[in-house]
C-alpha cells in the first residue's frame, strides 16, 4: 500500500523521526523501511509533516506493522502517561485509578521497568519532586532526545521531556564557536546539544546532583571537553564571566526575572537571550519583556526577535519564550 512518507539519510533517520513524534505526525500502523543510505518513515498524512521536512515528503509501499497492546486496549481509555527513558509517568490523585493505569502499563508492550505517579507538585529552589513507585524499584534512567543521551534520576533532578521541541528549536540557532551560558542547566538537555552544536558552554546549577549528571552526560555524548559545568548560583559567575556570553539561557519561568541583572552582566557585546516566563493569557510577553528591558538599561538595545508560546501552563497561563538580542550601546 502506497502512504506519505519523509525520506532522509539513515544517519538522520532517529532525529527525524523523534522531530515527527513531537509533531504527532508519525504513522505507526506502517513500518518504517530503509533501502541502501536512505530511510522511509512513515507519516498520518502530508498535512501533518512540518514545514522542514516538507520536500522530502515521497509515496512509498509501506508494509503494515502489527499493532503492539497498549494501555488504552487494556483500559478501555486513553490513560495520561509521559515517557522518560525506560520510566512511565502518570499523573492520577485517585490512586487506585493510579494503580490501575500502572498495571495496564506494565501488562502492555509499552517497555518500561518503572512506573511511577507523582506524590507532589514540583517543591523548592532544586525543582525536584516526589514520588510514587507503582511498579519498579528503580527512579533513575537514561532518556534519549533529539540524538542525544541524559542520565538521570527523576527523584533528585528537574527534567521535563516535554519541552523536547522547544529545546532543539533554541539549540537550531547557535553557531560553531559561540560562548554560551547555561544559567539554569540541570543536567544538561539545553547544553549537551549546545556544545554538540560547536558552543563552547559554561552550564550552571544549583542542585549539585544535577550537575554531576550533566558531567556524566557532557562525556556520554562526547562533547566534555566544551562543556564547563559549574555547581552554585549564577550570580556567582559574574566576576569570572562579565561581559562573555553570545547566548544566554534562562530557563527557569517562574522566577528567571530575579537574575535578569547577572544575564545584563554575563552578556556580551551581541547576545541572544532565551528568556523564559509564565504569565497570563491576557500578556504573556509583556511582563517578560519589560522586565529584560528594565535590566538592560542604557547598556544594551533590547530587540525581541521571537515571542513564542511553549505550551499551557495552567488554565489561562501559559509557559512562553523569548527570544532577545542585546546589543551593547555604551562600553
Amino acid at each position: 500500500m502506497s502512504v506519505p512518507c519523509v525520506a532522509v539519510a539513515r544517519e538522520r533517520g532517529e532525529t527525524v523521526r523523534s522531530r515527527l513524534a513531537d509533531a504527532d505526525a508519525l504513522d505507526g500502523d506502517h513500518q518504517i523501511a530503509v533501502d541502501g543510505d536512505t530511510i522511509y518513515i512513515p507519516v498520518t498524512g502530508r498535512e501533518a509533516v512540518p514545514a522542514e521536512f516538507a520536500d522530502r515528503l515521497v509515496e512509498r509501499d509501506a508494509e503494515r506493522r502489527d499493532r503492539p497492546t497498549t494501555p488504552a486496549e487494556i483500559l478501555g481509555y486513553e490513560p495520561s502517561i509521559e515517557r522518560l527513558g525506560d520510566i512511565v509517568i502518570v499523573d492520577e490523585d485517585d490512586d487506585d485509578r493510579a494503580r490501575e493505569i500502572a498495571d495496564a502499563v506494565a501488562a502492555s508492550d509499552v517497555p518500561c521497568e518503572t512506573v511511577l505517579n507523582r506524590a507532589s507538585p514540583i517543591e523548592g529552589e532544586l525543582r525536584v519532586r516526589s514520588w510514587d513507585v507503582l511498579v519498579g524499584d528503580d527512579t533513575e534512567t537514561v532518556h534519549r532526545e533529539y540524538g542525544h543521551e541524559f542520565a538521570l534520576d527523576v527523584a533528585a533532578v528537574y527534567f521535563s521531556p516535554r519541552l523536547a521541541t522547544e529545546r532543539h528549536r533554541v539549540v537550531e540557532q547557535v553557531g560553531a564557536g559561540e560562548s554560551a551560558i547555561d544559567m539554569f542547566a540541570g543536567v544538561g538537555p539545553y547544553a549537551v546539544p549546545l556544545a554538540s552544536h560547536g558552543a563552547k558552554v559554561v552550564a550552571c546549577d544549583l542542585n549539585e546532583r544535577a550537575v554531576e549528571y550533566l558531567r556524566e552526560n557532557a562525556a556520554r555524548n562526547g562533547v566534555a571537553d566544551r562543556v564547563t559545568a559549574v555547581a552554585g548560583d549564577v550570580r556567582d559567575l559574574v566576576d569570572s564571566r562579565a561581559d562573555t556570553a553570545d547566548r544566554l539561557v534562562m530557563n527557569l519561568p517562574h522566577s528567571a526575572d530575579e537574575f535578569l541583572d547577572a544575564a545584563v552582566a554575563l552578556a556580551g557585546d551581541d547576545c541572544v537571550l532565551h528568556y523564559y516566563d509564565i504569565q497570563h493569557e491576557d500578556d504573556p510577553f509583556g511582563p517578560g519583556r519589560r522586565a529584560i528591558e528594565a535590566a538592560a538599561g542604557d547598556a544594551y538595545a533590547v530587540d525581541v526577535e521571537t515571542e513564542r508560546v511553549v505550551r499551557s501552563y495552567a488554565p489561562h497561563e501559559y509557559n512562553v519564550c523569548l527570544d532577545v538580542r542585546l546589543t551593547r550601546t555604551v562600553d
